[in-house]
């Protein structure tokens, strides 16, 4: 709004115009704008649909490569694994709204609650924030699993994808799929390479061999030419990683003062929330009957 006044200039009466101190400066929003603006019209909404789980999946790129060069231990690595474990619980640790993940070879699914505002639900955001934040734990935590000997001779990656699955059923069914596939993946790899390591076989050998062969066959490999018993294998080969949110009573001892001025060492029992590491079956109901908490209503 414009104002007018009689001034004198000079000697004489004139009428001015005066504008209010405000319309003198340009408001931030306005300075934010400019005729460039237009470009954010051509970005594409990626908004999850609501009252889905968002999975989010990472896998090693080239990892083949990468465990080569690295040279790690065949058919399994447990400080890789350790690894993969330790910077999966970090992307956790950052996104709370991660009910569930599972973990097996080079490859980890999170799972977000169906409730999950995050970054307003847009999976690109989500999706390079898990992605970024393991590579980065992944590099971070290098040497407390492989020490000094074996130095990180260069940077991983990891791609990434985003899949949505609408109800308890088909977010059970997908990580049942991903388990299967690690029992069936790690029984090939623990056949091919004991034929190549105790076997005498090469990898081509090995494989030719293998051709065509059901799970029983292969165990049948190991129990009778080499004596391993495959059912006795680390369960968290065969079952790979499940990590989840977990309330655990945590005692710490405390130095208190006594109203003699006295100090006194105290045990102190907190309930405490955190990540917990499980290496057992997802496929069957009773570990979802033993964590109720995982899953939301499929109502909601």
């Amino acid at each position: 709004m414009l104002f007018g006044k009689v001034c004198i200039f000079g000697g004489r009466a004139r009428y001015c115009v005066v504008k209010p101190l405000a319309c003198l400066f340009t408001t931030s929003s306005n300075m934010a704008k400019s005729k460039f603006e237009y470009v954010r019209n051509f970005e594409t909404d990626d908004t999850c649909l609501r009252n889905c789980y968002i999975v989010v999946r990472l896998d090693g790129r080239n990892f083949h490569k990468f465990t080569d060069q690295h040279k790690f231990a065949k058919p399994n690595d447990n400080r890789a694994l350790g690894l993969m474990s330790r910077s999966a619980r970090s992307v956790m640790e950052e996104l709370e709204d991660i009910v569930i993940a599972y973990g097996q070879s080079d490859e980890f699914s999170f799972v977000f609650k169906r409730t999950s505002t995050w970054f307003k639900r847009r999976a690109s955001k989500l999706m390079t924030h898990v992605a970024s934040q393991f590579s980065s734990s992944y590099v971070f935590y290098w040497k407390e699993f492989f020490g000094e000997d074996q130095p990180l001779l260069y940077p991983p990656s990891f791609d990434g994808r985003v899949v949505l699955y609408p109800s308890n059923h088909n977010l059970k069914d997908y990580l049942s799929w991903r388990q299967a596939d690690c029992h069936v993946n790690n029984l090939y790899n623990t056949v091919f390479w004991t034929l190549v390591q105790k076997g005498g076989l090469t990898t081509v050998q090995a494989e030719e061999r293998l051709k065509g062969t059901l799970a029983a066959d292969k165990n049948e490999i190991l129990f009778s030419e080499f004596n391993i018993n495959y059912n006795t294998e680390p369960a968290v080969l065969k079952k790979g990683t499940t990590l989840i949110w977990e309330k655990r009573d945590e005692t710490v001892t405390k130095r208190m003062k006594l109203p003699s001025a006295e100090e006194k060492e105290v045990e102190v029992t907190r309930s405490r929330r955190r990540v917990h590491a499980h290496h057992c079956d997802v496929i069957g109901e009773q570990f979802w009957e033993e964590h109720p908490d995982i899953l939301e209503d499929d109502n909601c």
